[in-house]
Parts: structure tokens; C-alpha cells; sequence
């Protein structure tokens, strides 16, 4: 009985030990790759630690390793971009057009005149009426999302709604926002 327990554990480590080494071996290549396809660093070794998580729990025998990992990485790559991405309160505003006024400027300007302040009130009030505009259920996605930084999947704990729901709240508060905040950018210029 203590052979077949020794032997198990043996087994065990081997395969641990072949594990580590082809996650060490591939790790910088797939990495790589993966960089290469996505936005950022963060995406991209998230979306390495998914290739090894499913390698790891996989139980069908790969006949070619390499083909299968890239394979993997690229197919999760597709799924990431195709998954809906929520607004941020800097797309609301982000400086699209080739203009000389951007809010997000406004935001980091290390001038405080009176001009600067002004605007900024301006800003402040403007979404603050917007916010209010909202049904319910919209704005308050937003704020806590956006503005106290709670994550969807809490929300979505917290009120028992699916986080498709949270996601197509905000996002209809952020294109009323954007809207808001366009007329209020286009009345400053104009003024």
C-alpha cells in the first residue's frame, strides 16, 4: 500500500515538473504574441494566465504543443475583444476632434485662475444635472462604478442583476453624459 501512495506522488511531481518547464519554456513567446494582438499589458498577461489555466486543465493528449497554445492565445484574444467593453468617465471626455479644448486637459491643468475654477464648476454641474436626468437604475450604476470605483461583478452581488444589465445601464448613462457634456463643450467654444 505505501508502494502505490509513493508512486502516485511520483507521478504527481513529474507531471508538476513537466508542467513548470513548458509554461517556463513558452511563457515569453506566447507572451509576446499576445502582446502584439491586445491593448495593454495587463490584458495581454491575463489573458497568458487563461492559455495556461485551460493547458493545465486540459485531459485530452496534444500532439503538437505549440500549435495548441498559440491556437489557444489567439481564439482567447478573439473572445476578449469580442466581449463588450464598459465606458469609462474618460470616454465621456476624451478630446476626439482636432479642437484646442479637451475636458481631461482641464482636469490636470496645474493652473488654478478663476477661469480654470470656473470651468471646472462648469463641468461639475453639468454632469452632476445630467446625473440627475438619469433613471434611477442608470445613475446609479455610473456612480458606483465610475466614480466610487465599485467593480460590476459587486454590484451585480449587491442588487442581484446580471452584469450584461449593469453594462447597457451604463453604458446609456454614459451616451446621455457624452451628450450633456458635447453641448455644454460646443457652447464654451461658441461663446
Amino acid at each position: 500500500m505505501n508502494a502505490g501512495i509513493t508512486l502516485d506522488s511520483q507521478m504527481a511531481n513529474g507531471q508538476k515538473n513537466t508542467i513548470t518547464q513548458i509554461v517556463n519554456h513558452y511563457s515569453k513567446r506566447l507572451l509576446g504574441f499576445i502582446r502584439k494582438r491586445v491593448n495593454n499589458d495587463a490584458d495581454a498577461e491575463d489573458i497568458l494566465q487563461d492559455v495556461f489555466y485551460q493547458f493545465i486543465g486540459n485531459t485530452q493528449p496534444i500532439e503538437q504543443l505549440t500549435s495548441w497554445l498559440f491556437t489557444v492565445a489567439r481564439n482567447k484574444i478573439i473572445d476578449r475583444s469580442r466581449k463588450h467593453k464598459p465606458d469609462l468617465l474618460e470616454d465621456i471626455f476624451t478630446n476626439n476632434e482636432e479642437e484646442d479644448f479637451s475636458w481631461t486637459d482641464l482636469f490636470f491643468a496645474k493652473d488654478n485662475n478663476p477661469e480654470t475654477e470656473y470651468l471646472r464648476n462648469l463641468f461639475w454641474e453639468t454632469l452632476n444635472t445630467a446625473l440627475n436626468e438619469l433613471p434611477e437604475e442608470q445613475r446609479n450604476v455610473f456612480i458606483q462604478n465610475e466614480l466610487e470605483g465599485i467593480s460590476f461583478k459587486d454590484i451585480a452581488t449587491q442588487t442581484g442583476e446580471t452584469i450584461n444589465t449593469l453594462l447597457s445601464r451604463k453604458r446609456y448613462a454614459v451616451l446621455h453624459l457624452r451628450k450633456r457634456l458635447q453641448t455644454l463643450k460646443t457652447e464654451l467654444l461658441n461663446y
